[in-house]
């Protein structure tokens, strides 16, 4: 019962203070498309998000965002005996239109960097433990918008376009440079 009660004033103070609040939460469900490295090899699990407006002009809302993502590709879904991690990180800078004649609806665009680190773990052909690790990373362009369910409750899509930095000894080819994931998720205003 107490933790009933403790639950019920938590929401209440969040619920209260959500509506003046600069942060964000989100938990998006990241989904690679497009003919490139990642889109035809792995799988989205989970993209992670923390959002903090630092202005409020009228009608648009300036802030930072960090998101983090994890993609999975396992030894069922390619030939080379490995399970294949990536990790996702994006800061980046965000503006967001705040009209009051469309007040639940709220479009957003985000500059910012990715970092890519793919993690290999399996066995060789001698069967012994192999483990790689392998980074990339681009500047980032993130399109979408949060329709409000509540007030401190929202939906959201959004679009991130990665144009990757290569090596010398990578091919500087579409598959290789660009990466196109989109999410859908949640948002909630702490």
């Amino acid at each position: 019962m107490k933790q009933k009660l403790v639950l019920i004033l938590l929401l209440f103070c969040f619920k209260a203070f959500s509506q003046n609040s600069k942060f964000n939460f989100e938990a998006n469900y990241p989904i690679a498309i497009d003919n490139n490295f990642i889109g035809r090899n792995f799988n989205g699990i989970i993209d992670l998000g923390l959002k903090y407006r630092f202005s409020d002009l009228e009608i648009v809302d300036l802030g930072v965002s960090l998101n983090a993502g994890v993609f999975k590709n396992t030894i069922e879904d390619i030939i080379q005996p490995f399970d294949v991690f990536l990790f996702v990180i994006q800061p980046r800078l965000f503006a967001e239109l705040n009209l009051e004649s469309i007040s639940k609806f709220h479009p957003f665009i985000g500059l910012g960097y990715t970092v890519i680190n793919s993690n290999a773990r399996g066995f060789d052909s001698f069967n012994s433990p192999n483990r790689t690790s392998e980074t990339q990373s681009g500047f980032n362009v993130n399109l979408g918008f949060a329709l409000d369910v509540s007030d401190a409750l929202y939906a959201q899509i959004q679009y991130d376009f990665t144009k990757i930095n290569l090596d010398t000894n990578t091919p500087d080819i579409v598959y290789n440079t660009n990466v196109n994931i989109l999410k859908i998720g949640l948002g909630y205003r702490l």
